[in-house]
């Protein structure tokens, strides 16, 4: 199945936001990365640790740079030029080998497969359609090694569909003396009931000591239910839920405390 591309896939891939990788990597910077990539490892069936690991939508890779530091060979994918030429360039830095592809999350082809594969944040808001979500997935399992895991960490359903979200769309950050304010959607930001899309504006101020910058850009997100997840996974028929999660801490989705919705999947049957 072949994705059709969008006026808002231009639209993300030449976007503001994602072409200020090093402004985008602060503002994530809120994200225990460690303690995540600890709940990755453990999700993984094993025996002993894996030998690879794929992540999709990378952007800054910070994901993939741990399992690097970590002596596990990982490569990072991701359709902006700008975020892969930053990942490869952060990995030369920390000194940790990680192989970078431009490519997109719903059409690569890298000749081999991975033990773990992961999609973080809410990467998957960038496909648009349901044709898209199927052919992501359908790709997916094509990379993903026998007794292999994909992981999948999406928005809570609870942040569109309830008067009380889980996640706030305002938060400061500061590393290394630069401070973050970001606001991520505004109060006049609206979902499109018809294609659950909405254009959220994002706006990152970066302070240093003797400036400040802002970056401004509308992000299109397409929101998925849990049940047009589950949809999705039917229709390609190659892969199947084996564990869903509230949170990198194991708590069930439907948990008071849960406020993401993390999915784990291998290749079925």
């Amino acid at each position: 199945m072949s994705r059709r591309h969008t006026a808002d896939d231009a639209e993300t891939a030449a976007n503001p936001i994602y072409d200020n990788p090093w402004a985008y990597d602060l503002a994530c910077a809120f994200r225990d990365v460690r303690a995540e990539v600890d709940a990755l490892l453990g999700w993984w069936p094993g025996p002993g640790a894996p030998g690879s690991v794929l992540e999709l939508a990378a952007g800054p890779a910070e994901h993939a740079r741990e399992f690097a530091r970590r002596g596990v060979a990982a490569t990072a994918l991701d359709l902006s030029p700008a975020m892969c030429a930053y990942a490869a360039e952060r990995a030369a830095a920390d000194g940790v080998p990680l192989e970078v592809v431009r490519a997109d999350m719903t059409d690569f082809a890298l000749g081999r497969r991975f033990d773990l594969v992961v999609t973080m944040l809410d990467s998957t808001a960038h496909l648009m359609t349901l044709d898209a979500f199927v052919a992501h997935l359908d790709r997916v399992a094509g990379h993903l090694a026998d007794g292999g895991r994909y992981v999948l960490e999406m928005s809570h359903p609870a942040d569109r569909l309830t008067d009380e979200p889980s996640t706030g769309g305002a938060w400061s950050v500061e590393r290394d003396g630069v401070r973050a304010d970001v606001r991520w959607g505004a109060p006049g930001d609206r979902i499109d009931p018809i294609t659950q899309v909405v254009r959220e504006h994002v706006t990152i101020t970066v302070t240093r000591q003797d400036r400040a910058e802002v970056i401004r850009g509308v992000v299109p997100y397409r929101f998925w239910t849990a049940t047009e997840l589950t949809a999705a996974v039917r229709l390609s028929g190659a892969l199947e839920i084996a564990a869903q999660y509230g949170d990198f801490t194991g708590i069930g989705p439907a948990d008071p405390g849960a406020w993401r919705l993390i999915t784990v999947l291998r290749r079925a049957g």
